[in-house]
């Protein structure tokens, strides 16, 4: 909204830009101190107020992320899971993805915060709401909890676990440029998602919804099987 009310010229919208520097009422020894250990970015966004949707580094930005109204006759389904250990920790990120041909489509973003079970359901839920064939989830957090909560939910799910190692520059890059060559889309718009993706850079530790994503088009694009290092 911000960068639309900046670009209106019909007088409905106006926007105004105020750093924290111009606030009269933020100690200055304070506002020293609190960004002594910041990153430049961190800085830009919380301290000079910038609108900044896409972090210098980051391996996504928004003009590779390709969107699309439908999709498709797809031939596998599947739904990435990075798992979350506890309900009052990070959001568990649930994705969905499909393929056709040498195309990838992301159909869902159903992440969210809640304890194994919550998130084992919803995952589940996906699973069936999207026609699936399979969950891909990271073993990392709990290792065979993981597998297990989902079969709580529902026995019959297919669950393939995945490990992650080395590197989360190394798992993210094929992915990243798959988007780059144009061949995967979005169904429609993801803000949360795609803000994970374009605000990410190699060395930060990886969102939760990011690495749903991953998981999910690594199975699809890059093949069943195949080693992925984090």
């Amino acid at each position: 909204m911000f960068a639309k009310a900046a670009k209106d010229e019909t007088g409905r919208w106006k926007a105004f830009h105020f750093t924290s520097h111009d606030n009269p009422h933020i100690n200055r020894a304070a506002l020293k101190e609190i960004t002594r250990d910041m990153t430049s970015l961190s800085y830009r966004m919380e301290i000079m107020a910038e609108d900044v949707t896409e972090a210098p580094g980051a391996l996504w930005t928004r003009e590779i992320i390709k969107r699309a109204i439908q999709y498709p006759l797809l031939a596998r389904i599947v739904v990435g899971v990075d798992p979350s250990a506890t309900s009052e920790g990070d959001e568990a990120g649930i994705v969905v993805a499909g393929k056709a041909g040498e195309e990838g489509y992301v159909l869902a973003d159903e992440s969210l915060q809640g304890s194994p079970l919550t998130w084992a359901t919803a995952a589940v839920t996906a699973y069936h709401k999207f026609g699936a064939d399979r969950i891909i989830a990271e073993a990392n957090q709990g290792g065979q909890m993981v597998e297990q909560v989902i079969k709580q939910v529902d026995p019959n799910v297919p669950v393939t676990l995945v490990h992650a190692s080395r590197g989360k520059q190394a798992r993210a890059e094929p992915i990243a440029a798959q988007y780059e060559q144009g061949r995967i889309y979005h169904v429609g718009s993801f803000p949360a998602l795609e803000d994970e993706c374009c605000m990410w850079i190699p060395g930060d530790e990886s969102p939760n919804r990011l690495d749903a994503l991953v998981w999910a088009l690594t199975e699809l694009m890059l093949g069943p099987g195949v080693q992925v290092f984090l």
